[in-house]
């Protein structure tokens, strides 16, 4: 099952557009990292923000994280900061992959980028690998670990890990559906009434800030790292978003990609894992397994779930405006627009229902 489970995930050929300097980036390895031979560079298929390659260097293995090329998005894609964040999280927390080596000089790639450990392991992503099944009893399991997983990440001291400057939670919600409301008008191409009007609720609706955490703000199944039997998560990917600020937040972001059976056609289409499968968890039964274990209050989550539907639909115009304005070729962004619809009027939907 390990293989077949690992195969989605294998590194493939640069693709066209995203090919990295092969010569200037030996002479960078071999200046601060210390390996020596050829430098090999395949590239990682999931994900649609931050690129990912696996970089061989004689016989040392690691992966390299910079931005998407063309991308403009003031603020994002920040490789310092996201070093910055795993170096000192990866002392207090086994499952964050430790950085190895930070380039702020563009010269070298054209973009700042780092380099840290690989971390093996199977990846969950939209479909199943061929040959590879999950029943009931073990769909429940992953469900329970990635709980887990993330109450363990919002109990983490994050002062006494030298992380406590790392944001501001006072103010955390108001700033969130601010910024995440300009962000939208700021790549807006198409008129989509139903993201407009969630995020007037969201303005008018918000809670008061919780007691901070630090968090993920991109918690869901394919940026998690299982062992071979799915027992254990052994590493947590994309940390690009982290920051300090109310962990139902961060569970509302995971509630956002969790699609359930019943849930209307268009978000099985816009799916991002395999939540539907049966004996996975419910929205509702992950809210309550994660006030049982972290011993939170989940009473407002409506917000938060409405919330990270519209964070998640603006993410997906952001990477559109970049497929539509010729910045990036990458053929999944297409339908990109699609997603950022069906998205905002799940929201809508949410909140006229009043529950998640």
């Amino acid at each position: 099952m390990a293989d077949d489970a690992r195969s989605a995930d294998q590194p493939r050929p640069m693709r066209p557009g995203e090919e990295l300097d092969l010569p200037k980036l030996a002479a960078y390895l071999d200046a601060h990292l210390g390996a020596r031979g050829p430098v090999e560079v395949l590239q990682f298929p999931g994900g649609h923000s931050n690129l990912t390659y696996l970089v061989r260097h004689g016989d040392a293995e690691y992966v390299l994280r910079r931005p998407p090329f063309g991308s403009k998005v003031k603020g994002a894609h920040d490789m310092g900061r996201e070093v910055a964040v795993l170096s000192k999280l990866a002392e207090v927390y086994s499952r964050a992959p430790r950085p190895l080596a930070y380039c702020d000089d563009e010269a070298v790639l054209g973009a700042r980028f780092y380099v840290m450990e690989r971390r093996r392991g199977v990846i969950l992503r939209k479909d199943l690998p061929p040959g590879m099944t999950i029943d009931p009893p073990t769909a429940r399991r992953l469900c329970e670990l990635l709980v887990d997983a993330l109450v363990e990440l919002h109990d983490i001291d994050f002062a006494a890990a030298g992380l406590a400057d790392f944001g501001k939670p006072a103010g955390y919600v108001e700033r969130q559906v601010k910024g995440w409301t300009e962000r939208y008008v700021g790549s807006q191409t198409d008129d989509i009434a139903a993201v407009t009007e969630v995020a007037a609720w969201l303005d008018a609706h918000r809670p008061a800030d919780g007691a901070a955490a630090l968090i993920h703000n991109d918690f869901k199944f394919d940026n998690l790292i299982f062992d071979d039997r799915l027992t254990h998560v052994t590493g947590i990917l994309d940390w690009e978003m982290a920051t300090l600020g109310d962990p139902l937040m961060d569970l509302g972001t995971s509630l956002s990609y969790w699609v359930e059976a019943g849930d209307p056609a268009p978000m099985h289409v816009m799916r991002f894992g395999l939540t539907m499968l049966p004996g996975m968890m419910t929205r509702r039964e992950l809210c309550d397994a994660y006030a049982a274990r972290s011993g939170r209050s989940v009473g407002t989550m409506v917000f938060y779930y409405a919330f990270g539907l519209f964070k998640t639909a603006v993410v997906a115009q952001q990477i559109y405006y970049r497929y539509a304005r010729g910045l990036t070729t990458d053929p999944r962004f297409a339908m990109f627009i699609q997603g950022v619809r069906v998205l905002a009027e799940q929201a809508r939907a949410t909140i006229d229902a009043g529950r998640v």
